[in-house]
């Protein structure tokens, strides 16, 4: 007999933050599983959809499918990345939603916000980096960048470098800078903050970890300004002059195969000849699993890049899902 009644869970934002979502050590939690799983084939991870509708500012609108089977869960992540909205639109520059459904009998579950989502996973893979490849007593974090990506990367690697007590932070305007230390300030009242308003060198110098979070395609990062002992997590795409891969003792990445095909620095280093698979030193799974040792000096500059693996996505939101289900928050929308 054919069930009559089935259901589909909308969640908004408010929703998923009501559910007790916004929570990014268990966020870190969540995604580090995710990469175990992918390892030991838990995962099935088709290809990335990418359209590109303006090569310059690389405005772009991707699909990312993935399943985690022992989950029973098959998702997709729809997401919009249009760089120039801040300046240009007042906008954010990524919106994203979710749909979920389960593997039983393939029915949909849920439809989901995605924009907290995707910034969380994306600022989790970041921090679960830093835990492997950064200094464990590093002290100072800089930002190039003060947009979401930032406050979001801001959160997540304290949670896993509670030594860091200095942030400073620079970005194109000093209105952002300040929006981002007067948030983050009450998140975190014992780290100091410093404002270097666009002066992306002061944010710099000295810095233990460095985050270049910025929205537009410019390489502003400089390796002249990188000491000795830094791990740098380049979130987005072109965010630094090649000399910075070139300095690096290693470069991790999430998933090499689907960066060396993007638009991102080393991407467009390894099309150019610059760069060769050889010079990838690992992929963050290899860390996580032991395969690799992660940092072995404290000299080490250690550069990672993510350019961001939808069942680590789908693994979020899931759980978020999850979450909202035991809070019995958002809509219920019978379909039949």
């Amino acid at each position: 007999m054919i069930e009559k009644n089935m259901y589909i869970r909308i969640l908004s934002k408010d929703d998923l933050i009501n559910s007790g979502c916004f929570d990014y050590k268990k966020a870190i939690e969540v995604s580090e599983d995710a990469f175990i799983k992918y390892a030991t084939g838990d995962v099935v991870f088709p290809n990335k959809i990418s359209v590109v509708f303006d090569e310059d500012s690389q405005n772009r609108i991707n699909c990312l499918p993935a399943a985690i089977l022992s989950e029973n869960v098959y998702g997709m992540k729809w997401v919009s990345v249009f760089p120039n909205n801040p300046k240009f639109h007042k906008k954010q520059n990524l919106t994203a939603v979710y749909l979920l459904s389960e593997l039983k009998t393939g029915f949909p579950i849920a439809f989901m916000e995605g924009s907290m989502c995707s910034n969380m996973r994306t600022a989790s893979v970041g921090a679960i980096a830093a835990k492997y490849l950064a200094n464990n007593n590093s002290r100072c974090i800089g930002f190039i960048g003060a947009g979401e990506q930032a406050r979001s990367h801001f959160l997540s690697i304290t949670e896993v470098l509670p030594r860091i007590e200095i942030c400073k932070v620079s970005s194109r305007t000093t209105e952002s800078v300040e929006s981002f230390i007067a948030e983050m300030r009450e998140y975190n009242k014992n780290i100091k903050f410093i404002n270097c308003g666009n002066n992306y060198e002061s944010a710099i110098i000295d810095s233990d970890v460095i985050v270049t979070a910025i929205s537009s395609q410019e390489a502003i990062l400089k390796a002249e300004w990188i000491k000795k002992g830094a791990f740098y997590c380049h979130v987005a795409g072109l965010e630094d002059e090649f000399a910075v891969a070139l300095k690096a003792d290693k470069i991790i990445c999430d998933n090499w195969e689907s960066v060396k095909h993007r638009t991102q620095t080393i991407s467009r280093m390894y099309q150019g000849g610059l760069l060769t698979d050889n010079d990838i030193y690992a992929d963050l799974h290899e860390i996580i699993l032991g395969e690799k040792p992660g940092r072995e000096d404290e000299d080490e500059f250690v550069y990672f890049n993510s350019v961001g693996m939808s069942f680590v996505d789908i693994a979020l939101a899931n759980w978020m899902y999850k979450e909202a289900l035991k809070a019995d928050k958002g809509l219920e929308l019978k379909m039949k």
